[in-house]
């Protein structure tokens, strides 16, 4: 005999479990299907964020907090007086979950900081944040530096170029929609309102005593920024949306 049971059971097994082609064409349309859908609610989200100044980020709800056009166009600004009334409970009846990112050096978070604030001031840091887990995310961030001119803005802008990258499959979606910049920085709210610092005292960042301090800061986050370079870690965004 020129088979056998055994023989056939191995022939079997080496035929090819080939896909029908009418399948193949079902599931190329079914993909182009779901793009187009993508598409369509990325266009949807854009358009909604440009016509509105008023939604977060996710277009989810509207901005808890009220707004100034500060120094920078792209980002949400709030007063001093804000923040006040924030911590006195005006604006309790919309949320309480909200943390405060101090971005200065921790030679002048340690001289005196806003009641609460978390000292944030690397890249790495921010990244760290990202990582947290839905249910210790705060609704609300709020940065700021001493003028909340360079420092602050840089790392929210960061923030939210890290976040849209991580949730780039779910656009709009985010894991920080609502971030805020405090404007006139910590001066500003020193000046405003030293019964919410802690310690109430105000150190400049070129205060003559943490001039060695101010340099060893700078020659590390220069050199972490230039390791990220070399390694290829610096990432651009594809998409360009409203902060």
């Amino acid at each position: 005999m020129n088979s056998s049971p055994t023989l056939s059971r191995k022939s079997n097994c080496l035929v090819p479990n080939r896909i029908p082609k009418e399948n193949r064409l079902v599931n190329v349309v079914k993909e182009e299907e779901i793009q187009d859908r993508d598409v369509v609610r990325i266009k949807l989200a854009v358009e909604r964020l440009s016509d509105s100044e008023e939604l977060i980020a996710d277009c989810s709800r509207p901005y808890t907090l009220p707004t100034i056009c500060g120094k920078h166009k792209d980002l949400k600004s709030i007063t001093p007086q804000t923040l006040t009334d924030l911590f006195s409970g005006e604006h309790n009846q919309f949320y309480t979950d909200y943390t405060i990112i101090d971005c200065r050096y921790p030679y002048e978070y340690n001289g005196g900081h806003i009641q609460g604030a978390v000292n944030i001031y690397t890249k790495q840091s921010i990244d760290v944040l990202l990582q947290r887990s839905e249910k210790d995310r705060p609704q609300i961030l709020i940065f700021h530096c001493e003028f909340s001119s360079q420092r602050a803005p840089t790392l929210l802008r960061y923030l939210r170029a890290q976040d849209r990258m991580l949730n780039s499959q779910n656009y709009p979606r985010l894991y920080y929609p609502e971030v805020y910049i405090l404007n006139g920085g910590y001066k500003a709210f020193y000046e405003h309102n030293q019964d919410y610092c802690n310690p109430s005292s105000y150190v400049p960042m070129l205060h003559e005593d943490y001039t060695s301090e101010l340099h060893h800061i700078r020659t590390v986050t220069k050199s972490q920024t230039e390791r990220e370079k070399t390694r290829g870690k610096s990432k651009t965004m594809s998409r360009v949306v409203r902060f």
